[in-house]
């Protein structure tokens, strides 16, 4: 521990001189401070360049998506009555249609009886089928049996276990001034998805327990019955038919809605969606400005502020910003567009990218052009399309074994030997602390005994001087 108390013999301030040479010892440690943050800002810097490259590299891997230029949009003249979306890459068309009849589902209603009114035991058999024929006809589905037992049969506890046995129809309970009614309705739509329902007494009457809920062709249960009905609707005058208000299996790629009948003709159509290409468009040309500002103001040197970047004159980053420009201007031979300016991607002065909307809007109206800009699949990497060229440069840059990777590592390791650098000064100061705290105490306490010798020395020359008076 150092001794606070030194100087007290010699009367120097021991403490301030050996503080002070202590700081000539530590003088390196501040130039040495100032490289190590230099260094970290240099990493962080770098690493956003990273981030910003491996972004710009995922848009060229988007924009040589074979898919990129071939999105579609549907427009309906009267959207309320007929909508329609489609899938990517579907050609092209447009069509009149006119929907006649919209597709329901079964649904029936039994006469109304007093609230809660114990309906009876027995069973329920419930199979799906087909009305069309004018009777009944048992579709595939296997039929659900659900049993009444006693103490479970009024509407509403029945209406439960219908919807339990998860037999293609939904139950609920109507109440009005009547009493209360048994709905049920088929869970799809279509003519030859509807339902039938038996009923069995337990009592073995019919028409006075469960009988009163029979859904059955000639059975008097008094159960009103409207059977499902298909979708009735013309494309183009050819007459189509559909047991849903969605129909898609005759067109491929579009799907149409039916939400009303018409009372006239609807025009619909696929056509090219240029909004979405020029978003993906958009997209890229952003990510390479924000990269292109970042090592503009990395490297370059502010005349206002009289301040340069953190980067300026790291050949590392001075030589992105270079190929990065470089790489905007390569061409794409054997197509209609050859380069981004024959689209309207135009580099301006500083490197900034901008749209010339007209020319791109003229140029994605030969949509498979564009994409062969961006996708041209050749062996010679030089006549790759762009989004190929541009995906190989960021893995360049940014990947693994990249040249911004490399830098990041060699400032990473420039770190370490600069930390190896302050600890050796931050030792050697504090041995020097303690070498010169030792040599100035031994000076001071050597001071001490020469000033006690004085004072001895002093009292023997008085006490002479006086006994020889």
């Amino acid at each position: 521990m150092p001794i606070t108390s030194t100087g007290l013999a010699s009367g120097v301030d021991i403490q301030s001189i050996v503080s002070q040479l202590v700081a000539l010892e530590r003088a390196p440690l501040a130039p040495l401070q100032t490289q190590a943050t230099k260094f970290q800002s240099k990493i962080s810097v770098f690493g956003t360049l990273s981030s910003m490259m491996n972004s710009l590299g995922e848009l060229g891997t988007k924009l040589a998506d074979p898919n990129a230029f071939k999105a579609v949009k549907g427009s309906s003249s009267t959207s309320d009555a007929v909508g329609i979306t489609v899938a990517t890459g579907t050609a092209p068309t447009s069509m009149a249609v006119e929907v006649q009849q919209l597709a329901k589902a079964q649904s029936t209603a039994t006469l109304a009886v007093p609230k809660d009114t114990a309906m009876g035991e027995g069973n329920l058999k419930i199979t799906l089928g087909d009305w069309s024929s004018g009777s009944f006809a048992a579709g595939s589905a296997p039929a659900v049996d659900i049993t009444i037992g006693p103490g479970e049969d009024t509407l509403t506890q029945i209406a439960a276990k219908i919807n339990a046995a998860g037999a293609g129809v939904t139950a609920t309970v109507l109440r009005d001034a009547s009493g209360e009614r048994l709905l049920m309705r088929s869970k799809d739509t279509g003519e030859a998805l509807g339902f039938e329902m038996q009923a069995t007494d337990s009592d073995g009457v019919d028409n006075t327990g469960l009988s009163r809920l029979a859904v059955q062709g000639g059975v008097a249960s008094g159960v009103q019955i409207t059977h499902g009905a298909n979708a009735m609707a013309t494309i183009n005058g050819i007459d189509i038919e559909s047991a849903s208000n969605t129909y898609k299996d005759g067109l491929p790629g579009i799907t149409l809605q039916f939400s009303k009948v018409t009372t006239g003709p609807v025009e619909v159509a696929v056509t090219n969606d240029k909004d979405a290409m020029t978003k993906t468009i958009q997209s890229f040309v952003d990510a390479y400005n924000s990269l292109n500002d970042m090592l503009t103001s990395t490297t370059g040197y502010n005349p206002d502020t009289k301040v340069a970047g953190s980067l300026q004159g790291d050949s590392s980053a001075v030589g992105l910003q270079n190929a990065l420009r470089g790489m905007m201007r390569s061409v794409t031979p054997g197509g209609a567009f050859t380069t981004l300016a024959d689209i309207g991607i135009e580099i301006k002065s500083g490197g900034k990218m901008s749209i010339n909307s007209t020319k791109l809007g003229a140029a994605l109206d030969n949509p498979e052009a564009v994409q062969n800009l961006f996708n041209a699949d050749h062996t010679d990497p030089t006549a790759q399309g762009f989004g190929e060229k541009l995906k190989s440069f960021a893995e360049g840059f940014s990947g693994a074994s990249g040249t911004l990777t490399a830098r990041t590592d060699s400032l990473r390791a420039a770190v370490k030997r600069n930390t190896v650098q302050q600890d050796t000064v931050i030792a050697r100061a504090a041995r020097a602390e303690t070498r010169y705290l030792k040599q100035y105490n031994a000076m001071d306490a050597m001071v001490g005994q020469l000033n006690s010798l004085n004072s001895f020395v002093t009292q023997q020359i008085a006490q002479w001087n006086k006994a020889s008076s």
